[in-house]
């Protein structure tokens, strides 16, 4: 029941950020679920796929379940979170400078991409 709670609250920080910024799945719930979770590349993708069905990955995450990469369970509650998160991050985005945002936004891409590069 703990990671049950963790994956809603990368939900509703994923659907916050996502809200915020425009990002969500790729470049958030994915290293998450790697890094943090122990998840495989493959698994990551696949349950992220899985959590935006439908319709936006439902082809890709029908593949990625026929390979046994999609966590049908975790996908339901990371999705709770984001939707709930999502609401949250447009909120808070709406009175940000559109210059601020672009900023905070090419941060966050640049210290993930730097994270993905020298992480194992």
């Amino acid at each position: 029941m703990p990671n049950m709670v963790l994956y809603l609250l990368l939900g509703l920080l994923a659907g916050s950020l996502s809200g915020l910024l425009g990002i969500g799945g790729g470049t958030i719930i994915i290293p998450v679920l790697v890094y943090m979770f122990g998840f495989s590349q493959h698994q990551a993708q696949g349950t992220t796929l899985a959590l935006m069905v439908p319709p936006i990955g439902l082809l890709a995450a029908l593949k990625y379940y026929q390979s046994g990469n999609v966590n049908i369970p975790i996908a339901v509650y990371i999705c709770i979170g984001f939707f709930l998160g999502g609401f949250i991050g447009a909120v808070f985005a709406q009175p940000v400078p559109d210059l601020f945002l672009k900023k905070i936004f090419g941060v966050f891409l640049l210290l993930i991409a730097l994270k993905m590069i020298l992480g194992k």
